[in-house]
């Protein structure tokens, strides 16, 4: 016996079939190609460029972005690819890409938290020794300081009846949460952050991992911030509460500084000179602090390692080249996309499909579930159908290994684990460079490739030790078989590929719900990106209210999905109704008057422009 997943909205159900004799008899790949693909993949190869990338801290524009950006493209190359150079594009702070404000690149060279007490000083956080424990965006500083509790330290009330002119805070929320009030309202020196990661099933179970920590790019009151653990904050409330003064030391070396972001790119040039200007990429975001190992060195080894074996497989004959050219792109997260898009619009002419990796190789440490997650429903597309019958394959074959000892194409890592893939065929979620490219400036479909969730994301825990190599390789296979199988589809580019969104059933249009609205050519991208929000700093200067759908909770989605997909249905041709309809059907009943609200909103920050 062996397992097939069939889906039913949304989630995944496991049921017995018998197993076939074929290896992939089902596929939209010839038998042999999928053979060549399954032998040739390699996690332990996969694995060999994670570690090179997990020794940088790799923020935007950091050094170590840039070491990170030299060693993948000095891999890339040794692999044989194509037309590999690192992109670089000016990031001041003052330029936009499209919706994307350009962030100043940012790097640390010192950090160092004492306690000061009988005349000496007793480390807390180094930098030096655990490059997360300092805020991103932190500036230079040296400030010796009481510190004062004010719990979340996110509204005014935390703050009454409490001193902290000169003094440092120690804070539970996000340090930019916190910044302009702390710092810029009450006039306190610096800040201490116990932000706990997001919640799931294991949230405070270990209370000695530290999370990243970021402040706000373009706050008018500079400071820096320390990440603590939960454990070292329990240590420091408790004894404030006894009422101990506590005097810490505060040592900084960091700050933004004009550099550019950084793309890493390289081809797999295509075989049909017709076909040219068409392009399948394998996408990923090489960015996120030190280790970042499954967030997300994962999703950059891995899809090196598709490059690898297709061009190997390719230049000993084993497989023919693809018709067209397959590019992979290693950027920044969410900024690096929607600024490549904006300014090299060859780039988003040309793309036609994307497979793109965010944490793809959390080993069973980490709890991660492995999703194929498919497109908006403002993007309808068949190419997840593609990745998702190979993973169903991978899911076949993991499983008959597992369970019998025995499968034609397990694909383990010899030091890799043996557990059956188990992928989910998941909805369209957000949260990685995916939404950029489908977003409807750019209505490129995309695969997402992806694990959720991952008890250590974001924080010290993300280590190299807990990444498993058979399941990078299993991962590359279902990349490399979708890209292939993708760049020789006749349907790609047309409009076979993107059919028209079949119409949601809902109320009929009156009234106000008879309002059209289509998108305005520019701006290009997400309204909410990295570091920065076109739609509230924009509807800040106009003095709006906030739309009322941003903070609108439904049975499948939060405000930031309904908005994201009512203005990808903007498209002058559905009213305001149907659009309630269509993201009623995506997300779960929303009112209509909150869609109206949004979309005038919208029209006022030059966004739409109503139509009827």
């Amino acid at each position: 016996m062996r397992l097939s997943v069939l889906s039913c909205l949304g989630f995944a159900f496991l049921v017995p079939f018998a197993s076939s004799a074929s290896p992939a008899s089902a596929l939209p790949l010839p038998d042999k190609d999928v053979a060549a693909l399954a032998r040739e993949v390699n996690g332990e190869i996969a694995m060999q460029t994670l570690e090179g990338i997990v020794q940088q801290h790799r923020e935007r524009g950091s050094r170590g972005f840039h070491t990170s950006a030299e060693w993948v493209a000095s891999r890339a190359r040794s692999f044989g690819l194509a037309d590999v150079e690192i992109l670089q594009f000016p990031a001041d702070g003052t330029k936009f890409y499209g919706t994307q404000r350009s962030r100043p690149a940012w790097d640390a060279d010192k950090g160092e938290l004492t306690e000061v007490r009988d005349g000496s000083e007793a480390t807390i956080a180094s930098y030096a020794a655990v490059t997360m424990v300092l805020a991103e965006d932190s500036e230079s500083a040296d400030v010796t300081a009481p510190l004062i509790d004010v719990g979340a330290g996110s509204s005014e009330a935390d703050y009454a009846g409490k001193d902290v002119k000169g003094k440092l805070v120690l804070v539970s929320a996000s340090p930019g949460e916190v910044q302009d009030l702390a710092i810029g309202r009450f006039g306190a020196a610096g800040i201490l952050s116990y932000q706990q990661n997001q919640p799931n099933g294991w949230s405070g179970d270990n209370l000695e991992q530290i999370r990243w920590g970021h402040l706000d790019t373009f706050s008018a009151h500079p400071t820096f911030a320390f990440m603590l653990s939960m454990k070292q904050a329990n240590a420091l409330k408790a004894r404030l509460a006894a009422g101990e003064t506590i005097r810490l030391h505060a040592s900084v070396k960091a700050g933004q500084h004009n550099g550019p972001y950084e793309v890493v790119t390289a081809t797999i040039p295509g075989a049909d000179p017709r076909l040219k200007d068409e392009e399948i990429a394998f996408t990923c975001h090489l960015d996120h602090p030190k280790p970042g190992a499954n967030d997300n060195a994962s999703g950059c080894s891995t899809i090196l390692e598709v490059g690898r074996t297709l061009q190997k497989l390719i230049a000993e004959g084993a497989l023919a080249r693809p018709a067209r050219t397959i590019r992979f792109i290693w950027g920044p997260e969410v900024e690096g996309t929607v600024t490549l898009l904006n300014a090299r619009p060859d780039f988003a002419r040309r793309i036609k499909a994307v497979v793109h990796m965010d944490m793809v190789g959390g080993g069973p440490q980490t709890q991660a579930v492995f999703h194929v997650t498919r497109g908006p429903a403002s993007l309808p597309s068949f190419i997840h159908d593609v990745a998702w019958d190979f993973a169903q394959w991978v899911n076949a074959q993991s499983y008959d290994f597992a369970a019998t000892g025995k499968a034609q194409f397990p694909m383990l890592a010899p030091s890799g684990g043996k557990a059956p893939l188990r992928a989910e065929d998941s909805p369209f979620s957000l949260g990685s460079d995916h939404e950029v490219y489908q977003d409807s400036s750019f209505a490129i479909p995309a695969v997402y490739l992806n694990d959720w969730p991952d008890r250590y994301i974001h924080t010290t825990l993300d280590t190299a030790a807990n990444i498993d190599p058979t399941k990078l390789g299993r991962v590359a296979f279902i990349g490399a078989a979708t890209g292939v199988a993708l760049a020789n589809d006749p349907r790609i580019g047309t409009t076979a590929a993107t059919p028209a969104p079949m119409r949601a059933p809902g109320p009929a249009s009156s009234g106000d719900g008879k309002r059209i609205f289509r998108r305005n050519p520019e701006p290009r991208g997400p309204l909410g990106v990295f570091g920065y929000d076109w739609f509230d700093d924009h509807a800040k200067q106009l003095h709006l209210t906030r739309p009322k759908l941003l903070d609108f909770e439904g049975l499948h989605g939060g405000g930031g999905d309904y908005a994201y997909e009512v203005l990808n249905f903007a498209d002058g041709k559905r009213d305001a109704q149907q659009i309630t309809n269509e993201v009623s059907a995506e997300f779960g009943p929303v009112p209509l008057a909150l869609v109206i609200e949004y979309l005038k909103a919208l029209e006022r920050v030059g966004v739409v422009g109503q139509v009827r």
